[in-house]
């Protein structure tokens, strides 16, 4: 699990260095969780992360995962599969779309909420609809990503699967705030719940993971781990600063992404 992982741990270390505690880190085989083990399995942690994923296994469970976590106000961050799963999820238990799902899990579903956009399913090869490397996006005012990020920002890809556009209305008047997307089509990246709702619940169809260091920690596992704090601590009201928030305004890159956008084009 540790090897399957590394880049997510080592974020979270990055993250804990910065903020001054060690994070602890617990695993849970959510091919085994339902809506009524969840409460058991994750009533005493302070944060959780539904990481990347391929295929059926343990989807189930990363939705109940997501369920507890939205409906309890406990910290999460959701990574590429489990971005797209928090979507079904707000789908089905907020938007009452009970058959919302991924065509990548039931093609035949009533509601693809997460799918292929059509301009993929013209694609004959398997690997030509993956969307790979880095990508630009963009931030909406106001939310917690723009806090993260400033206006743009650049993000490491690599995945199939998108959230259907003819959803969005209903996700939308659900609560759910799709914050960062790209700049030429309408691929929605960043996901979010106000804070209003929910003390930290983000999601990105992106791997932040692979760009965070030891200097220089990813923003999202940064806002995940001190929010964590926040649950363990309820007395420590310590406000978090991130990077964009203390640059001055410039129209250049703040030097996170900045540094973001040199290791993408490196790599």
């Amino acid at each position: 699990m540790r090897d399957a992982y590394a880049s997510i741990l080592k974020a979270q270390e990055h993250a804990g260095a910065h903020l001054g505690c060690k994070v602890q880190v617990r695993w849970v085989d959510t091919s085994e969780l339902t809506d009524e083990t969840a409460d058991a399995a994750l009533r005493d942690i302070h944060g959780v992360i539904v990481p990347g994923a391929f295929g059926t296994r343990g989807a189930a469970g990363k939705i109940a995962c997501l369920k507890y976590a939205r409906t309890n106000r406990l910290p999460c961050l959701g990574i590429c599969y489990g971005f797209q799963m928090a979507v079904i999820e707000c789908a089905r238990n907020v938007c009452g779309l009970a058959d919302a799902n991924s065509t990548e899990i039931d093609n035949e579903c009533r509601h693809p909420v997460i799918d292929l956009l059509p301009e993929q399913k013209k694609i004959a090869g398997l690997g030509g609809t993956m969307r790979l490397g880095g990508q630009d996006v963009v931030l909406k005012p106001g939310t917690l990503a723009a806090r993260m990020f400033g206006a743009r920002t650049r993000l490491r890809f690599r995945h199939r699967y998108e959230v259907d556009p003819r959803y969005l209305p209903q996700l939308e008047a659900g609560g759910m705030v799709f914050s960062g997307k790209s700049p030429r089509a309408e691929i929605m990246n960043i996901l979010e719940l106000p804070e209003s709702l929910h003390p930290y619940y983000v999601g990105t169809q992106a791997h932040p993971e692979l760009i965070s260091r030891p200097l220089s920690s990813q923003p999202m596992f940064l806002g995940l781990v001190h929010a964590a704090l926040r649950r363990a601590y309820p007395n420590n009201r310590e406000p978090l600063v991130y990077p964009a928030e203390a640059a001055p305004p410039t129209d250049e890159p703040t030097p996170h992404v900045q540094s973001q956008r040199e290791h993408i084009e490196k790599a």
